[in-house]
């Protein structure tokens, strides 16, 4: 003979599977950066001449949305020495030690300590930029985002462009500031596929 559950003893079963299962919702969807869609720039001013725009070839990491709950996550690992500003030598001359120092400090980080949504979609990031071991905080405006299946790798993809402002002397790389301006602005475009 089959033994009855209680009614109460149903919905605390319930209730508690809904407890576990909880985090895993809120946790949103995954995404991996997309490193051939992918490239970080620094602009700077020349001497007055012309803003520079340089950009870095090699980033990974990982973005997690979620849209119903309004939260997120973005980490990302961009290699220093990946830099490229179409000149092989002034490549070498700004990896050393007085700029990015890639011998000692080969990569920058950025990870963020919230995620500011309007509607459904990120309109900035909050985090912590670390470039040559010196840690600060920077704040990503989020300038575009969209997100739909990708038509040719059939996954769920995203997208977005941000731009932050920061200054090179923050981070131990102010040489020939202000000749060469210490204020930089850092934009990226960035496209991830979900994991």
């Amino acid at each position: 003979m089959k033994r009855q559950v209680a009614p109460r003893k149903v919905f605390a079963i319930v209730a508690l599977s809904g407890l576990f299962a909880a985090p895993v919702f809120a946790a949103g969807e995954t995404f991996v950066v997309d490193p051939n869609h992918t490239y970080p720039r620094f602009e700077y001013n020349h001497l007055g001449y012309s803003k520079q725009i340089q950009r870095f070839n090699k980033t990974s990491g990982t973005i997690v949305v979620d849209r119903a709950a309004k939260t997120g996550a973005v980490d990302i690992s961009i290699d220093a020495r990946s830099v490229d500003t179409g000149y092989p030598l002034f490549d070498e001359h700004i990896q050393g030690e007085d700029y990015f120092d890639t011998a000692n400090y080969p990569t920058i980080t950025y990870q963020s300590t919230a995620v500011k949504f309007e509607d459904d979609k990120p309109v900035s990031v909050e985090g912590l930029l670390t470039i040559k071991g010196v840690t600060k905080p920077v704040t990503l405006t989020v300038t575009s985002f969209h997100a739909m299946p990708h038509p040719m790798l059939k996954k769920d993809a995203i997208g977005a462009n941000a731009v932050a402002q920061i200054k090179r002397s923050d981070f131990n790389a102010g040489k020939n500031a202000p000749y060469v301006s210490d204020e930089v602005t850092l934009s990226i475009a960035v496209e991830a596929l979900k994991q």
